[in-house]
């Protein structure tokens, strides 16, 4: 399976640490953020990747460069501007299209989670899978509705998108290039019954402000201290 890393927002809820440092490469424990995604891509033997990259993209591929320092590949999807996630995803089908229209693994670079990858179904019925997370508190309204592992749009009781979806290329196929959004795409294959997804009740952050940035941080290095006590 490949994955895809989205990378290239202008991170403008993070300003003023993103004014000089994109978004993916603040860091969190003691490494960037993006990297925390390397590390568990590549332990659930994920390691075919392609990163989209727009604002201060060089800055991105001098501290990633090809990814092998984690072992993992990376492949770049350069954006001239953002072309939002569907655009940025249209424009790097090529780089992530495998035979028999098999989906692709896309992450998005500013949430943290512990997700286990190799968890991951290895096939899906619909276009698409999504991993929805218990609703946060600046998100109590939540995205989606799940019932017998089938979303729906306009369920009462709704959970949070966390970010972390498998796509088919074929829920493309009707899109022209440009900057556009993947939501209504995704709204579209969920009135066709084609969206399945899973309630992932373990660690989940938007790292969305600099505030949740800080409190992540913090939280993971507790861990890490408590963790090296322990041994």
């Amino acid at each position: 399976m490949k994955a895809m890393i989205l990378a290239a927002g202008l991170g403008t809820r993070m300003r003023p640490l993103t004014d000089h440092c994109p978004k993916p490469l603040l860091v969190v424990a003691g490494k960037p953020l993006i990297v925390h995604h390397f590390e568990r891509l590549a332990q659930a033997g994920i390691d075919q990747l392609v990163v989209n990259v727009s604002h201060l993209a060089e800055r991105i591929e001098a501290e990633i460069g090809d990814g092998s320092r984690w072992g993992v590949s990376i492949q770049y999807s350069r954006e001239a501007e953002p072309l939002e996630t569907a655009g940025g995803l249209l424009q790097a089908l090529p780089l992530l299209r495998e035979a028999d229209d098999r989906p692709f693994l896309v992450v998005n670079g500013d949430v943290w989670c512990d997700y286990p990858f190799a968890c991951l179904p290895t096939v899906i019925t619909g276009q698409a899978h999504l991993l929805l997370v218990d609703n946060p508190a600046h998100h109590p309204q939540g995205d989606f509705g799940l019932c017998q592992e089938i979303v729906s749009a306009d369920a009462q009781t709704k959970l949070t998108f966390s970010g972390i979806s498998l796509l088919r290329p074929s829920l493309f196929d009707r899109c022209s290039p440009g900057a556009q959004p993947l939501a209504p795409l995704l709204y579209q294959a969920i009135d066709r019954g084609l969206v399945t997804g899973e309630h992932y009740r373990g660690s989940w952050v938007d790292v969305g402000t600099p505030q949740r940035l800080a409190a992540l941080d913090q939280r993971l290095q507790t861990l890490n201290s408590s963790s090296e006590h322990r041994l």
